[in-house]
């Protein structure tokens, strides 16, 4: 019945926490979910009033422009210039996205021809792998290692694999390890990828989720950056607009072009007042941001006190609103918090053979859940 294709792909891991979540509600568990990355915090005030008076104007309920409205575009430009003092053409280096998990599905569609390789961290985020099997590529695991800092080692790819590559998927700061780049790490990247010609695509949804002042950068303000490569970026997580769809692709024009060229054959925009709404957030005040990584920076303390009271050795994480813990068994660990604490944590296997051996916390419940959460696994534990 299914094309061939379809036994290649393992079920959504995201969606199957969330029917294991559901069943345990049916059954009465109170159950404190600290699985899938969806901010709990609201959308800004100024920016659901953005949306709702857009939405109302008759004249944003047409079919949107493909590459996204250009005062959208602008405005992303403009974010991009005062945040990273990178440069971009709104026209030819910016496309506006349903978020950046779309551009990430779609780009291997425009680059990568069958047996073509792509290079994707694990434990890395699902998608880069689904979408390179649905292009009919093969997908190399970089091993993101603890001794590494959760950087892949680029010397350690095979020359072979690194002449049929054609794309290279990179993350930081990194889900689900929560790790941030070093420096020096960047200009490697892009040096390989000149030397193989192979296309970097950068996913930097967590960029401005950090913490103890640390800054994370963009790809593309490294030199030689936008000879090879594109930033796919969004406001899910920098604006609690998971649910909105909408985000955006930039950097080298060509990438741009052909991703663009996907789009337009699979999709038809996105909806002007979500798109009017995302120029609220990006050119408005942006204290909103400030206050959500002191709330996360608050959770993330109190996560790591009481695992490190119940004899786990974690890091605190200086960006995302993921915790990154070893384990023996992550499945075991993971199905024993959920059928006997009522905890939701993701298993590190399902982001890659890389993951095995780690479980990810996300810290998208309140302070007070989240000791909670550690209190009913001290009882699991003394």
């Amino acid at each position: 019945m299914y094309a061939e294709r379809m036994g290649q792909l393992p079920p959504y891991l995201f969606a199957r926490i969330d029917e294991m979540k559901a069943a345990k509600i049916r059954s009465g568990v109170d159950v404190i979910d600290l699985g899938v990355g969806d901010p709990d915090l609201p959308t800004p005030g100024h920016i659901v009033e953005a949306l709702c008076e857009a939405a109302h104007d008759p004249r944003n309920h047409h079919y949107p422009s493909y590459a996204g409205m250009e005062t959208f575009r602008t405005a992303v430009a403009g974010w991009y210039r005062s945040r990273f003092s990178v440069s971009l053409d709104p026209g030819k280096e910016v496309l506006a996205l349903m978020g950046s998990k779309d551009g990430i599905a779609h780009i291997p569609e425009a680059f990568v021809n069958p047996g073509d390789y792509v290079l994707a961290p694990s434990p890395g985020y699902p998608v880069y792998r689904t979408s390179t099997l649905f292009a009919e590529g093969n997908v190399y695991e970089m091993p993101l290692l603890a001794k590494n800092q959760f950087l892949p080692d680029l010397s350690a790819i095979p020359e072979k694999v690194a002449k049929a590559a054609r794309l290279m998927f990179l993350n930081y700061p990194n889900n689900p390890t929560s790790a941030v780049t070093l420096p020096g790490f960047f200009e490697e990247a892009v040096d390989f990828a000149l030397d193989h010609e192979i296309l970097i695509v950068h996913d930097n949804a967590y960029s401005e989720i950090a913490f103890d002042g640390y800054q994370a950068p963009s790809f593309l303000s490294t030199e030689g950056a936008m000879e090879t490569a594109i930033e796919m970026h969004s406001l899910s997580k920098t604006y609690n607009m998971t649910g909105w769809r909408i985000g955006m692709a930039c950097g080298n024009p060509d990438i741009i072009a052909g991703l663009a060229r996907v789009k337009t054959n699979v999709d038809s925009g996105v909806f002007d007042a979500v798109q009017k709404a995302a120029i609220a957030a990006l050119t408005g005040p942006q204290d909103c941001i400030r206050d959500a990584c002191r709330t996360y920076q608050e959770r993330r303390d109190v996560l790591i006190k009481g695992l490190g009271a119940l004899g786990f050795e974690v890091q605190a994480p200086k960006a995302t609103f993921y915790v990154w813990m070893e384990v023996d068994d992550c499945m075991q660990f993971a199905t024993r918090l959920l059928d006997e604490a009522g905890i939701v944590v993701t298993p590190g296997v399902g982001f890659g053979s890389g993951g095995d051996g780690y479980i990810r916390f996300a810290l998208t419940r309140s302070t007070g859940r989240i000791q909670e959460a550690v209190d009913r696994m001290g009882d699991l534990v003394s």
